[in-house]
């Protein structure tokens, strides 16, 4: 039972990291330039860094939430949350860079990538705030915040299924609708995270504040 939570956690990884997979291949192969994939290959540095980091960042998260893994290994612990954060803030960092300097891809617009910048720049912002936690010796807040950025950067596992529904319900989404749905997976994972983090360490972050 106690696997429960980084099988779903890998299991939603998945679409990420096939769709990752599936670029850096595109790329290496040096497939025909589409519509789909030009801005790619017009940039190719940010993609190069963004699929690598987020695939590490997605699969050794999955591990640091399993807390019995965690307890009985805290040195592996301590060395993944380094390549952890290392990697989250390149994944997130160079997803901003993509989306500022980048062509917009066909069927987004100005508020898909002003969400994009939203919450790449939340999650850069969260693991940072969860490493200056942890160098305060503050494990709760640590938690919560590495929580937090967990959830934004597994956000596109989510906008899968987000995606998927709304083309069953509605059809293919215009401009409006994608970037709604889109952002619907990072606010749904940012829900559920504050749902765990209120429920697993809520007392012991008041207690902090208040102290």
């Amino acid at each position: 039972m106690r696997w429960i939570a980084p099988a779903g956690l890998l299991a939603l990884s998945v679409v990420p990291l096939v769709a990752g997979a599936l670029r850096l291949t595109e790329l290496a192969a040096g497939a025909p330039v589409t519509a789909d994939n030009a801005r790619f290959f017009a940039m190719p540095v940010p993609v190069l860094l963004h699929i690598p980091a987020s695939l590490v960042f997605c699969v050794l998260g999955t591990f640091q939430f399993q807390a019995r893994f965690r307890a009985g290994r805290p040195g592996w612990h301590r060395a993944a949350g380094r390549v952890l954060v290392a990697c989250g803030l390149v994944a997130a960092l160079s997803g901003v860079w993509l989306t500022l300097f980048s062509d917009l891809p066909a069927g987004d617009g100005t508020l898909l990538a002003a969400f994009r910048l939203l919450f790449g720049t939340a999650m850069a912002a969260c693991l940072l705030l969860g490493l200056a936690a942890i160098r305060r010796r503050d494990v709760a807040r640590h938690r919560a915040w590495m929580t937090r950025g967990y959830a934004i950067g597994l956000g596109a596992g989510t906008q899968a299924f987000t995606l998927a529904f709304g083309l069953a319900a509605f059809g293919p989404p215009g401009e409006l609708g994608r970037a709604l749905l889109v952002g619907a997976g990072w606010v749904i994972n940012l829900a559920v995270a504050e749902w765990v983090v209120r429920r697993t360490l809520g007392g012991q972050v008041r207690t902090r504040s208040v102290s």
